[in-house]
Order: structure tokens, then sequence, then C-alpha cells
């Protein structure tokens, strides 16, 4: 849910309708193929390790991105969100299980964010 969004390769949002595109272009590849750094993500976004100056920036936006499923990123911004919580959840279940329960605890946006993370990529 998070997108790790987490997930995620967004920023600080700009005066549009989208996040900021300043990791529009981050290769995602070492972060889903090398598991010691997805994990290392996952622990910053638990507030469990530290944070990547990235990993800082894509943290803070998880909160929004989870309550709008992700309602201000970019087709590519949805991409690389999805394919990073994709990852996280083959690999790591009981992270993202960790992350869902930290970032919507309520579980108010469950639902709405797994629908988002079931749609096809365009």
């Amino acid at each position: 849910m998070l997108a790790v969004c987490f997930l995620v390769y967004i920023v600080t949002p700009v005066l549009s309708d989208y996040y900021n595109p300043r990791y529009d272009d981050f290769d995602i590849n070492p972060l889903i193929e090398n598991d010691r750094i997805l994990v290392s993500y996952s622990k910053c976004f638990l507030d469990q390790g530290p944070c990547t100056p990235e990993a800082k920036d894509f943290k803070k936006v998880i909160p929004e991105a989870l309550e709008s499923s992700c309602g201000k990123c970019s087709p590519k911004q949805k991409q690389l969100i999805k394919t990073v919580i994709r990852a996280i959840i083959a690999a790591h279940p009981y992270t993202w299980d960790q992350l869902v329960n930290k970032y919507d605890g309520e579980k108010k946006h469950r639902e709405t964010f797994n629908k988002f993370l079931e749609e096809k990529d365009r």
C-alpha cells in the first residue's frame, strides 16, 4: 500500500496533477533484483534502518499515495510503484504486511489500493 509506493519513485508534489517527475527514470532493477537493497528500503520505510536520500523522498509520499491509490502518480510512476511493491510482496510478504499495518493500520485504504495493484500496467 505504499508504494514502497514504497515505493516508489515519486517525490515532492509540484503545482500540477502529478508528483515531481524527478525519479521517473529511477532504475528500479537494482532495487528489485538485489534483496539486500530491497530489504534496506523496506527497513527505511518501517523506521527500522537508515534511509538513502532517495528512500527518504519516497517515504515522504507514502501516506498520500496510499490514501489516493497513487492519484498524483504519472503513468510511469504508477508502473514503477507497482513493480516495486509486487517485488516486496513476492520476496518478503511479512515485510509487506508490516508496511501495510504501519501506513494503513485502520485498514481504510487496503481494498482500493489492492485494486490499484491489480490493475494492468499501461
